[in-house]
């Protein structure tokens, strides 16, 4: 039987039209592409947890798994947005539906968990990741099965998981974000989950570098959009060339990245695991 997935976006219906314009596909969109290049005969539907759809135990028992994808969503905001997603969650967890999230996803989960999220002091992190370590937890962990000491991974944000409520675990942390990777417990659900993005294509990084031109630089991660523009031109060329180590120099990325099949690691374990993540 083939898997059946739950792909949920967190996207605004204009923020998805605005990544649509931007990219071809919104967050959602793209990330359930990937899943199909990972499992060719899985059946994925989509939904969205942020326009106050309600889902009953019946639908949900139809999927083998729920995947959050990302978003700007911002979840330490009391918005109408971040009530629904987190109520929608809620939902997942009470119905005992293995679930899995990145970004916002993870942000989501805890939230609707009980625990919280807070901005980041440094405003945006955007383009990779460096130096994520397992904790103890981490290395014994099946969501993490095959990472090195320490990786570096695919990320975006400007806000994560401050604490997590009991029943929430830590798998694995940087020196600026405690939380990179967490398994939650809450209700009869286990949700698998990272701050990262592991989903992500390396032009889908560019892409958004390019979309967030303007902030990086008032930021001061560069002196200009051109010099944006030339670094996502570099992973442009490394996403078709993937074997160009000049390019993997220059950008500091090793193949836990640029391997498709590294980058995506935690989401092809959830998927190996699905049978016995609520056991």
């Amino acid at each position: 039987m083939p898997l059946r997935l739950l792909m949920v976006a967190s996207e605004t219906p204009d923020q998805q039209e605005a990544r649509r314009k931007r990219s071809g596909m919104a967050s959602h969109e793209t990330y359930a592409e990937t899943l199909r290049e990972m499992d060719g005969d899985c059946v994925i539907e989509h939904h969205s947890c942020v326009d106050g759809t309600s889902v009953s135990n019946e639908l949900l028992g139809r999927f083998d798994g729920a995947i959050f994808a990302g978003s700007p969503i911002q979840m330490h905001e009391d918005t109408s947005e971040v009530r629904s997603a987190a109520r929608y969650m809620g939902l997942i967890f009470d119905a005992g539906l293995p679930s899995f999230g990145s970004c916002a996803g993870l942000q989501i989960a805890a939230v609707a968990a009980g625990g919280a999220v807070k901005p980041r002091d440094a405003e945006m992190e955007a383009g990779f990741t460096r130096g994520v370590v397992a904790s103890d937890a981490g290395r014994a962990h099946p969501m993490l099965q095959g990472r090195p000491g320490a990786w570096d991974a695919p990320t975006m944000h400007s806000a994560m998981v401050d604490r997590l409520a009991a029943g929430g675990e830590v798998l694995a942390s940087t020196t600026d974000v405690p939380i990179e990777a967490a398994e939650i417990r809450s209700g009869r659900g286990v949700f698998w989950g990272v701050q990262y993005h592991p989903e992500l294509a390396l032009w889908e990084i560019a892409d958004a570098l390019r979309g967030q031109s303007d902030a990086l630089v008032d930021q001061g991660l560069a002196r200009s959009p051109e010099v944006i523009d030339r670094y996502s031109q570099h992973l442009d060329s490394l996403d078709t060339s993937p074997d160009r180590r000049d390019l993997a120099w220059q950008l500091g990325l090793d193949f836990e990245v640029i391997d498709k099949g590294r980058r995506r690691r935690e989401i092809q374990n959830f998927l190996q695991h699905l049978g016995d993540i609520t056991s």
